[in-house]
């Protein structure tokens, strides 16, 4: 069955890790016919939540940028890939902040059920990403019919690029395969 999936690349370096492991799990979906689309949030203009709760009635933020448009590509897809880099053992501020600003979407008929974490970090330490899994888990939880379906972490990379041949790059590609 062919899913539509939403991979929401959050990184502002450009050809950044995180966004090759973005860019390895779309192959691997595309190579199982499923339709992808991929968002950057690098020139996106997202501002933060107020915390008005006027989305809750009006399924509108008060806030006019970028988010909207995103929103309406979150709330109809499948499956959603969120990948970023991660600072200081957390996902970057550009991903909360969206992440954020999806209140609108609690109270609609969202169709996305997995969820997907794809990160990278200059730290070695397999556990660098453990408070990134627990914040997308905390926004998991919010939408009761979606669950986290999968983490791929590519530790020990800083340079542009140094995460395209490892295993972490092939944990991409199958994790896209395998939605």
């Amino acid at each position: 069955m062919q899913k539509n999936i939403l991979v929401i690349s959050s990184t502002l370096r450009k050809a950044g890790n995180s966004d090759i492991l973005a860019d390895e799990f779309i192959r691997g979906a595309e190579s199982k016919g499923h339709s992808v689309e991929k968002i950057s949030l690098q020139a996106k203009q997202i501002g933060f939540c107020k915390g008005c709760l006027s989305c809750q009635k009006t399924q509108n933020c008060i806030i006019k940028d970028d988010v909207a448009a995103i929103l309406e590509k979150i709330k109809t897809a499948n499956v959603i890939a969120f990948a970023t880099p991660i600072y200081f053992y957390e996902i970057c501020g550009q991903l909360k902040t969206l992440l954020d600003r999806t209140n609108p979407l609690f109270t609609t008929d969202y169709q996305f059920r997995e969820i997907y974490l794809l990160a990278t970090a200059a730290d070695t330490d397999s556990h660098a990403v453990d408070n990134a899994v627990k914040a997308v888990n905390g926004w998991v939880e919010c939408f009761p019919k979606t669950s986290l379906k999968g983490v791929v972490f590519g530790g020990g990379v800083t340079n542009v690029g140094e995460v395209r041949n490892t295993s972490a790059a092939e944990q991409a590609f199958k994790a896209g395969q395998n939605v």
